[in-house]
Protein backbone atom coordinates (compact mmCIF):
# COMPACT_ATOMS: atom_id res chain seq x y z
CA UNK A 1 0.00 0.00 0.00
CA UNK A 2 1.32 3.32 -1.12
CA UNK A 3 2.04 6.03 1.68
CA UNK A 4 0.34 9.31 1.81
CA UNK A 5 1.96 12.20 0.50
CA UNK A 6 1.87 15.49 2.99
CA UNK A 7 -1.40 16.94 1.73
CA UNK A 8 -2.82 13.73 2.39
CA UNK A 9 -1.43 13.14 5.72
CA UNK A 10 -2.77 16.93 6.55
CA UNK A 11 -6.47 15.91 5.10
CA UNK A 12 -6.07 12.47 6.92
CA UNK A 13 -4.75 14.36 10.62
CA UNK A 14 -7.96 17.25 9.80
CA UNK A 15 -10.38 14.61 9.11
CA UNK A 16 -9.35 12.79 12.30
CA UNK A 17 -9.07 15.21 14.48
CA UNK A 18 -13.08 16.90 13.14
CA UNK A 19 -14.46 13.89 14.06
CA UNK A 20 -13.28 13.85 17.85
CA UNK A 21 -15.49 14.51 20.84
CA UNK A 22 -13.19 17.51 21.60
CA UNK A 23 -13.81 19.30 17.97
CA UNK A 24 -17.49 19.12 19.04
CA UNK A 25 -16.44 20.64 22.56
CA UNK A 26 -13.93 23.41 21.12
CA UNK A 27 -16.67 24.17 18.75
CA UNK A 28 -19.43 24.68 20.98
CA UNK A 29 -17.04 26.42 23.24
CA UNK A 30 -16.82 28.75 20.38
CA UNK A 31 -20.13 29.05 19.38
CA UNK A 32 -21.25 29.79 23.24
CA UNK A 33 -18.64 32.66 23.21
CA UNK A 34 -19.61 34.53 20.26
CA UNK A 35 -23.22 34.55 21.67
CA UNK A 36 -22.06 35.93 25.10
CA UNK A 37 -19.69 38.53 23.29
CA UNK A 38 -23.34 39.40 21.58
CA UNK A 39 -25.11 39.09 24.31
CA UNK A 40 -22.86 41.33 26.32
CA UNK A 41 -22.24 44.05 24.26
CA UNK A 42 -18.75 43.20 23.10
CA UNK A 43 -19.99 42.94 19.40
CA UNK A 44 -23.33 43.18 17.64
CA UNK A 45 -25.26 40.73 16.69
CA UNK A 46 -25.03 41.35 13.04
CA UNK A 47 -21.37 41.75 13.15
CA UNK A 48 -21.14 38.40 14.94
CA UNK A 49 -23.26 36.36 13.16
CA UNK A 50 -21.65 38.12 9.54
CA UNK A 51 -17.96 36.27 11.04
CA UNK A 52 -19.74 33.77 12.66
CA UNK A 53 -21.01 32.53 9.23
CA UNK A 54 -17.99 33.35 7.25
CA UNK A 55 -15.85 31.27 9.53
CA UNK A 56 -18.14 28.56 9.20
CA UNK A 57 -18.61 28.40 5.65
CA UNK A 58 -15.01 28.37 4.99
CA UNK A 59 -14.75 25.44 7.39
CA UNK A 60 -17.53 23.85 5.66
CA UNK A 61 -15.83 24.09 2.28
CA UNK A 62 -12.34 23.23 3.52
CA UNK A 63 -13.68 20.33 5.52
CA UNK A 64 -15.39 19.32 2.57
CA UNK A 65 -12.34 19.15 0.59
CA UNK A 66 -10.57 17.66 3.30
CA UNK A 67 -12.61 14.45 3.77
CA UNK A 68 -13.18 13.70 -0.18
CA UNK A 69 -9.22 13.65 0.09
CA UNK A 70 -9.75 11.21 2.34
CA UNK A 71 -12.36 9.38 0.79
CA UNK A 72 -9.73 9.23 -2.46
CA UNK A 73 -6.97 8.33 -0.51
CA UNK A 74 -9.05 5.13 1.52
CA UNK A 75 -10.55 4.15 -1.91
CA UNK A 76 -7.15 3.79 -3.50
CA UNK A 77 -5.86 1.97 -0.37
CA UNK A 78 -9.11 -0.69 -0.39
CA UNK A 79 -8.59 -0.69 -4.17
CA UNK A 80 -4.78 -1.83 -3.64
CA UNK A 81 -6.37 -3.96 -0.69
CA UNK A 82 -8.70 -5.68 -3.37
CA UNK A 83 -5.75 -6.05 -5.81
CA UNK A 84 -3.58 -8.01 -2.84
CA UNK A 85 -6.53 -10.67 -1.93
CA UNK A 86 -6.94 -11.35 -5.77
CA UNK A 87 -3.36 -12.34 -5.59
CA UNK A 88 -3.92 -14.42 -3.01
CA UNK A 89 -7.04 -16.35 -4.22
CA UNK A 90 -4.96 -16.86 -6.95
CA UNK A 91 -1.92 -18.05 -5.10
CA UNK A 92 -4.86 -20.13 -3.06
CA UNK A 93 -6.11 -21.79 -6.43
CA UNK A 94 -2.24 -22.66 -7.18
CA UNK A 95 -1.70 -24.45 -3.78
CA UNK A 96 -5.26 -26.26 -4.27
CA UNK A 97 -4.19 -27.19 -7.40
CA UNK A 98 -0.71 -28.72 -6.14
CA UNK A 99 -2.64 -30.12 -3.16
CA UNK A 100 -4.69 -32.11 -5.27
CA UNK A 101 -1.85 -33.03 -7.56
CA UNK A 102 -0.55 -34.68 -4.54
CA UNK A 103 -3.36 -36.38 -3.47
CA UNK A 104 -3.72 -38.11 -6.07
CA UNK A 105 -0.04 -38.72 -6.57
CA UNK A 106 -0.63 -40.78 -2.92
CA UNK A 107 -3.67 -42.24 -4.01
CA UNK A 108 -1.55 -43.48 -7.38
CA UNK A 109 1.02 -44.61 -4.49
CA UNK A 110 -0.86 -46.47 -2.40
CA UNK A 111 -2.68 -48.01 -5.18
CA UNK A 112 0.89 -49.15 -6.14
CA UNK A 113 1.88 -50.35 -2.82
CA UNK A 114 -1.83 -52.97 -2.62
CA UNK A 115 -1.11 -53.55 -6.18
CA UNK A 116 3.24 -54.55 -5.48
CA UNK A 117 1.49 -56.36 -2.07
CA UNK A 118 -0.56 -58.17 -3.60
CA UNK A 119 2.02 -59.66 -6.26
CA UNK A 120 4.50 -60.28 -3.16
CA UNK A 121 1.78 -62.59 -2.11
CA UNK A 122 0.91 -64.25 -4.93
CA UNK A 123 4.70 -64.96 -5.87
CA UNK A 124 4.93 -66.38 -2.01
CA UNK A 125 1.90 -68.71 -2.50
CA UNK A 126 3.59 -69.34 -6.38
CA UNK A 127 6.76 -70.33 -4.47
CA UNK A 128 5.13 -71.95 -1.46
CA UNK A 129 3.38 -74.27 -4.24
CA UNK A 130 6.41 -74.82 -6.22
CA UNK A 131 8.68 -76.00 -3.07
CA UNK A 132 5.67 -78.36 -2.28
CA UNK A 133 5.70 -79.63 -5.34
CA UNK A 134 9.62 -80.48 -5.32
CA UNK A 135 9.58 -82.18 -1.89
CA UNK A 136 6.53 -84.27 -3.47
CA UNK A 137 8.83 -84.87 -6.39
CA UNK A 138 11.95 -85.61 -4.19
CA UNK A 139 9.41 -88.16 -2.35
CA UNK A 140 8.95 -89.87 -5.01
CA UNK A 141 12.29 -89.94 -6.60
CA UNK A 142 13.93 -91.29 -3.21
CA UNK A 143 11.08 -93.93 -3.52
CA UNK A 144 11.54 -94.83 -7.12
CA UNK A 145 15.40 -95.04 -6.29
CA UNK A 146 14.14 -97.74 -3.34
CA UNK A 147 15.26 -101.46 -4.37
Amino acid sequence: MSQPNNVQKIALAVTRSIGSPASIAIHSILFLISFVLAFTGWISFDRMFLILTTIVSLEAIYLAIFIQMTLNYTTESIEEVAEDIEEIQEDVGEIQENVDELQEDVEEMSEDEVAEESRKTEQKHTLVTIQNDLRKLMQDIEKLQKP
